[in-house]
């Protein structure tokens, strides 16, 4: 994998006493040096309470103000707003790291350290801030340079950041920064795989990609191709694949942490769409390239296996990821065409470019074998949840009230939130045959639940969570907090939703 791998430390030191080229403070909104900035204010000449006073920092989210000390140990003081300090959450602090990374990185410097003003912190825990802050350092100063030649513009990679924090909350910080250091791992992972153009990751790549993690920490792996996806009865992926020249991949890793060997795992599938054209019901031109992103669901699979392999939690889990591009030629499926799922029912193909629910039928029936207490998919699957939701939040659906709700939860603590979707028994009709058990598409109405619809006609007999991340699986736009690209979304939310349940 690429560079960009930032280390994490936990420092005590006086703000005025710490020898670094950029110590980057967050505050929350307010017309007064802080009384806990005192003396890093008095270090720097009284530059902090002018940029207060004067009004030019005021503390709102994402804004900064730069200052150089005319002497001291940091050569540079970065102001990170926050907002009120009463609506400070986990979520800030992550951010306000992010948006320091960022700052460092444009700045060219390879360190930095991050502290947080006493009044900010509201109720934000040690050990909350020690994981947050090195998960959101690790997202804003994340780069994808190595297929440039050259790059007039490149800044060295930030390489470390410390967190500051009083003595006697030390030891809890450093607990926090273990965890943030190892789902900062598994979303560089993520975004390193999401980013790589469809001719370099193809389902191929991403099995290699899975048995390197398999053999780096452990995992019980095994890979199906075509020949063995055909004798397992995977009609649905193999219809999606019969248009490629890529060889397919159906991928599985079985993480073994409960100390029980048939303690019901919980299970995470993840689409692996490495190229979509639409296929026959091919797609415009018109950031066509993007559909490189279609593997996302996949990416944040193998980045939530990178964080099980770091930790260790107790708990079983098992991931799926089904794998293929999605072409047109003469031998791809075609609207109209009739296929045979892994479960057995029937699909008649209205639209090639529904092609995401296809593979993930054939996986949510495999999953049956393991018994799992929980199963959750993460896929890009419709436009349409970007109609719905934007660029905010997940698309949640399920066949579980105390799942998604569960889901939900560790998804506002990862701060990638979900919204649920209706799966009512009405929406049922959208998906009805007159030749076949069901179609794969129900058109333009109610586009996300449609889908939704679909994978539940495959859920049996366990509890299930589908997450359409269409809407956030990379952004078109920079932000102050992450550049434009991939988020390796689904990381965050899979790896506290498992960690609260080894907790559990």
């Amino acid at each position: 994998m690429s560079a960009n791998t930032i280390t994490s430390a936990v420092a005590t030191a006086a703000l005025p006493e710490i020898d670094t080229p950029l110590l980057a403070v967050a505050l929350a909104q307010g017309t007064d040096v802080p009384a806990s900035l005192a003396a890093l204010d008095k270090a720097a000449g009284g530059l902090v309470a002018r940029a207060i006073t004067s009004g030019d920092f005021k503390g709102k989210r994402d804004e900064t103000s730069l200052l150089y000390p005319p002497a001291g140990k940091p050569q540079r003081i970065l102001l990170v707003g926050v907002g009120k300090a009463s609506e400070v959450t986990r979520n800030a602090m992550r951010r306000a790291a992010a948006v320091a990374a960022r700052r460092a990185r444009a700045l060219g410097a390879t360190r930095f350290h991050f502290a947080v003003a006493t009044e900010a912190r509201n109720a934000v825990s040690a050990s909350d801030l020690g994981q947050v802050v090195v998960e959101g350092a690790g997202q804003g100063a994340w780069a994808f340079t190595e297929l440039k030649r050259t790059n007039e513009d490149a800044k060295p990679d930030v390489e470390a950041v410390t967190i500051v924090v009083a003595a006697a909350e030390a030891k809890e910080t450093e607990a926090g920064r273990r965890i943030g250091d190892a789902v900062a791992a598994g979303h560089r992972l993520a975004r390193y795989l999401q980013v790589q153009p469809g001719n370099v990751c193809t389902p191929s790549y991403l099995a290699d990609q899975a048995r390197q993690l398999a053999q780096r920490h452990g995992f019980g792996i095994t890979v199906l191709d075509r020949a063995a996806m055909k004798a397992e009865g995977m009609g649905a992926l193999l219809a999606v694949a019969q248009g490629t020249q890529e060889e397919p991949r159906f991928i599985v890793l079985e993480y073994q942490g409960a100390g029980v060997a048939d303690a019901a795992p919980i299970a995470l599938i993840g689409k692996g769409i490495t190229f979509d054209s639409g296929g026959i019901s091919i797609k415009p031109a018109q950031s066509m390239e993007d559909m490189k992103y279609d593997m996302s669901g996949a990416a944040a699979v193998l980045g939530a296996f990178e964080v099980l392999g770091a930790l260790r939690p107790k708990a079983n889990v098992v991931g799926l990821i089904p794998a293929t591009e999605n072409l047109p030629s003469g031998t791809a499926v075609k609207p109209g065409d009739v296929v045979k799922s892994h479960l057995g029912k029937t699909i008649e193909i209205i639209n090639t470019d529904a092609e995401g629910r296809l593979i993930l039928c054939d996986a949510l029936s495999y999953a049956r074998r393991f018994k799992p207490a929980a199963v959750i998919d993460a896929a890009t699957l419709t436009g349409a949840v970007v109609v719905a939701l934007g660029h905010v939040a997940i698309g949640e659906m399920g066949n579980d009230d105390a799942l998604l709700a569960e889901v939900r939860e560790a998804g506002e603590r990862a701060g990638e939130r979900c919204w649920p979707l209706p799966l009512w028994d009405e929406y049922r009709e959208l998906l009805k045959s007159d030749i076949a058990d069901v179609k794969n598409s129900g058109g333009r109405g109610a586009g996300s639940i449609a889908g939704g619809w679909f994978l539940r006609e495959f859920v049996d007999g366990f509890a299930w969570v589908h997450l359409d991340i269409a809407g956030t699986a990379y952004t078109e736009n920079e932000a102050p907090h992450q550049p434009k690209g991939p988020t390796a979304v689904g990381v965050r939310l899979f790896s506290e939703f498992i960690l609260k349940r080894a907790a559990a």
